[in-house]
């Protein structure tokens, strides 16, 4: 009798925690990691994102190349930081921005050629509330200076709070 009690109770206790409302703010999905630094694909992978910045034109095509390749360095940088590669996912999240900065200017020369851009604009602000999500949460999971020495070369010091900050501040332009 009571075994069935517990069994019961946890079927019950099961039900109502997966009936719990999930809290993220924003409905936007990055993709998964594609392939990491390290592995011998990955190499094959900059070639082909190489390829596809050129398949990818027109000011909608560059909008969406750019949020991908935006939302996959952030995927990576925020792995990467995970497993305490910081060099690497420092440099990750460098690309990212690079790639985040440039899809704005993409969708300002689509409407200036009188294009509707408001269903991409709302994109872009989701995925950058997205992209300030997850780097809140990297930032409070990361050293906020890192100091890299590798081998037989010099000292080198990773400022990752002020990086995550700036990365931030950059997605913040977009909300």
């Amino acid at each position: 009798m009571i075994r069935k009690v517990k069994l019961f109770t946890f079927l019950i206790s099961i039900l109502f925690l997966s009936a719990l409302p999930s809290y993220a703010s924003s409905t936007y999905v990055l993709p998964y990691p594609s392939t990491m630094p390290g592995s011998i694909f990955y190499k094959i992978h900059l070639v082909e994102e190489t390829v596809l910045r050129y398949w990818y034109f027109g000011d909608f095509g560059q909008f969406t190349y750019n949020l991908k390749e935006s939302d996959k360095y952030l995927v990576e940088a925020k792995t990467l930081f995970e497993y305490n590669q910081y060099l690497l996912g420092y440099e990750a999240l460098k690309k990212s921005d690079v790639y985040f900065s440039k899809t704005l200017p993409y969708l300002l020369k689509a409407q200036k050629q009188g294009k509707d851009i408001s269903a991409n604009r709302d994109l872009l602000s989701q995925a950058a509330l997205k992209h300030k999500e997850v780097l809140l949460t990297v930032k409070q999971e990361v050293p906020p200076v890192f100091n890299w020495t590798p081998e037989k070369s010099a000292l080198t010091v990773l400022n990752l709070k002020a990086a995550i900050d700036a990365s931030i501040a950059i997605r913040d332009k977009y909300l």
